[in-house]
């Protein structure tokens, strides 16, 4: 078959992105024929794939969306495809991969009235109505169970149109049998001292993964154990207003804000901790990545992965409403704690041993690839 990939960007760091990318060359493997359609793609484009660059722009990102819609139909008729998988929320799609949450629960519970009457709403509001509606025909693959019942609440959406499925982290996040070495060269590398802390925040979109509120807790630990702590961010993102926010509060000697990168799993091994205060996140990868790197997590609840940290018992997770002053205590306490975090690396290494934690794509692909009826 000709499989069609559909996302509104590529690039080589973000998570969908990445998601996309293992679900497309699954089914590559299986021998199936890759096309790609999206207006942005950076990086480099894998072998055999067929990738179509949407020559699309607009001031706005629904507008832009509109006539990537447009442009993608007509070329689709004049060359047909077996079947359409999306990334994103869209029209005429047969598979859709359930990346994002439900945009009409926040439009009704986060956003003023006034809200829906823009254009923007409207927009977003039909394309996720396209895919979770009642009538709708396209097969969901879910990544996150959070999230299923608040379609269902909106769209009546049938239940035998979800898939869900298992995580799918990269064998190349689980720690190797050199980690310790890899640890050790990597400290070298960024002057950690033996009794230096360091933290780590990893993923795009640094506002919703709360860097501001792990800022604040680095500048609320005790003087002590701040001075010895570092925290290195990492992350395609405007660093801006964060720079501003590390000078306002005395960090500029503990913090560091970095590119997204290809090398995370040295950060993992080299780290000792996992900070991912979101404010919203459907799944969380890197808190899986970090778990079977055997590297401590602490989180917020509202994160969709954030309760295999509680099954495994390999950090804490932040109970809802967040309250700042519990995350900076209970950072603190985590730091403070060698015991302790000694204990959560054993414990999440164990975990990724047992735990089916890295056949998503393969799932994915299953329901791509199946016979319908």
């Amino acid at each position: 078959m000709t499989l069609a990939f559909v996302l509104y960007k590529y690039f080589p760091f973000g998570g969908l992105q990445r998601d996309f990318l293992r679900i497309a060359l699954e089914c590559q493997r299986r021998g199936h024929a890759i096309r790609v359609y999206t207006p942005i793609w950076e990086g480099e484009v894998p072998t055999g794939f067929d990738v179509r660059v949407a020559p699309v722009r607009a001031w706005f990102n629904h507008h832009r969306n509109e006539k990537f819609s447009a442009w993608l139909a007509a070329d689709l008729a004049r060359q047909p495809v077996d079947r359409v998988i999306g990334f994103n929320k869209m029209p005429g799609l047969d598979v859709y991969y359930a990346a994002d949450g439900c945009y009409e629960d926040k439009a009704q519970t986060l956003r003023a009235p006034i809200y829906k009457r823009w254009g923007r709403y409207k927009h977003f509001a039909d394309y996720e109505r396209a895919v979770f509606g009642r009538d709708a025909k396209t097969e969901i693959l879910m990544i996150s169970s959070v999230q299923q019942p608040l379609f269902v609440k909106h769209y009546g959406t049938p239940a035998e149109r979800f898939h869900l499925l298992p995580p799918g982290i990269a064998a190349d996040r689980r720690a190797p049998a050199n980690a310790a070495a890899i640890r050790a060269e990597f400290r070298r590398e960024f002057q950690l001292a033996d009794d230096e802390l360091l933290l780590v925040q990893i993923g795009s979109g640094f506002k919703t993964k709360g860097l501001d509120r792990s800022l604040k807790a680095l500048a609320a630990l005790p003087r002590a154990l701040r001075k010895r702590t570092r925290l290195i961010a990492i992350g395609q993102d405007d660093p801006k207003p964060f720079l501003l926010q590390i000078k306002a509060l005395g960090l500029s000697d503990n913090v560091q804000i970095l590119k997204g990168r290809s090398d995370i799993p040295r950060f993992l091994l080299g780290a000792d901790l996992l900070i991912h205060p979101a404010y919203n996140e459907n799944t969380g990868t890197v808190l899986l990545e970090a778990l079977v790197a055997g590297l401590p997590v602490l989180v917020t609840e509202v994160c969709g992965y954030a309760h295999y940290i509680s099954d495994a018992d390999c950090g804490r997770v932040l109970a809802s409403p967040f309250e700042q002053e519990q995350l900076n205590r209970t950072l603190a306490e985590m730091l403070a704690d060698d015991a302790a975090r000694a204990a959560w690396a054993r414990n999440g290494l164990a975990f990724a041993d047992t735990a089916d934690l890295y056949s998503m794509p393969q799932h994915a692909a299953d329901v791509i690839l199946a016979e319908r009826a």
